[in-house]
């Protein structure tokens, strides 16, 4: 859920209230306005105009990302079709769905690394996977996956340390379709990457 402007404030940021000289009101944040925040070691995204104030990742959430980077740049070695990338890098997102959203793993094929530049990915990458925790489940089951889609990321997953299971979702006439949910001991599938199966396992290995 995005923190409110009372929540902003007890996180030591200046008041958000409509007509601040520094800071808009919630649904009018700009990649600009999101440019001015303190350089304070937070994590922000900005989602449709709305500031977000994403959770420190815990443990499991790093070492799940940490893994599945590891195990993705092994197979983009001998398969050298694209490039990954793990958080934290802005993403942005056109028609202001995201100034910036900052994905926990991404993955970019050749054709779209004109995407990349100095400091941003400007555009939606091929793949997308968020890390789900306790407080940010909301946003990526239901935030995210509408923006994702909306953005044309063509495949979307969802890691859930506390069970291990990873859910892969194919865009389909511009929705998600479920392609499946793999557990303990699966490979799992994805049509963008149709050589990468590593063993769920693998990925959420201490």
């Amino acid at each position: 859920m995005a923190r409110t402007t009372t929540q902003l404030r007890a996180h030591g940021l200046p008041s958000l209230r409509t007509g601040d000289p520094l800071f808009p009101a919630q649904g009018e944040w700009t990649y600009e306005d999101y440019l001015r925040l303190p350089d304070d070691g937070r994590r922000y995204e900005v989602l449709k105009g709305v500031l977000y104030m994403p959770p420190a990742p815990g443990p499991l959430h790093q070492d799940a990302v940490l893994n599945l980077g590891a195990l993705a740049k092994s197979y983009l070695r001998s398969n050298p079709v694209g490039k990954v990338y793990i958080a934290p890098l802005d993403v942005i997102l056109p028609g202001g769905l995201a100034t910036p959203v900052q994905p926990d793993f991404m993955y970019l094929s050749n054709e779209r690394r004109g995407l990349v530049g100095e400091r941003v990915i400007e555009g939606a990458p091929d793949l997308v996977a968020e890390v789900l925790s306790r407080s940010n489940s909301v946003e990526d089951r239901r935030t995210k996956f509408e923006i994702y889609a909306a953005a044309g990321v063509r495949e979307y997953w969802i890691l859930d340390p506390r069970i291990q299971t990873v859910e892969v979702f194919i865009l389909e006439n511009g929705a998600y379709t479920r392609l499946g949910k793999f557990g303990a001991g699966e490979q799992l599938r994805s049509q963008v990457l149709p050589g990468f199966a590593p063993v769920v396992d693998e990925i959420f290995a201490a």
